[in-house]
């Protein structure tokens, strides 16, 4: 994963085997802040655009209306999902986060 830029957008671009998604880069401040208002655990979901989020997850918060974008964070159509995927483990590599690592219903919360 790595910053770039696209149509005076700061984004980030995470490579998946050949699969290019690209996330808006503020998602990490604005993911940041809905965990400290969170106060716990929350956990992280993850689904492909074409399907639902289930609610109350990072994935859900990730393309929800409400959100400080306004709809989804992820930048490419058709890609725009994962974000809860993809972005948790870049967020704990900053060390603004703990990360949970089970196999699975993993969670997320502001340190």
């Amino acid at each position: 994963m790595h910053v770039d830029e696209k149509n005076g957008i700061t984004i980030l671009v995470c490579t998946v085997g050949s699969t290019v998604l690209h996330y808006d880069a503020r998602c990490i401040d604005d993911l940041q802040a809905m965990l400290k208002q969170a106060g716990d655990w929350v956990e992280l979901g993850g689904a492909d655009e074409q399907k639902p989020a289930k609610e109350g997850t990072v994935e859900a918060w990730g393309r929800s209306p409400s959100n400080p974008v306004g709809g989804w964070y992820g930048l490419k159509k058709g890609l725009r999902g994962r974000f809860g995927v993809y972005v948790p483990p870049l967020m704990e590599e900053l060390g603004l986060y703990e990360l949970e690592h089970n196999a699975k219903n993993n969670r997320m919360r502001a340190k």
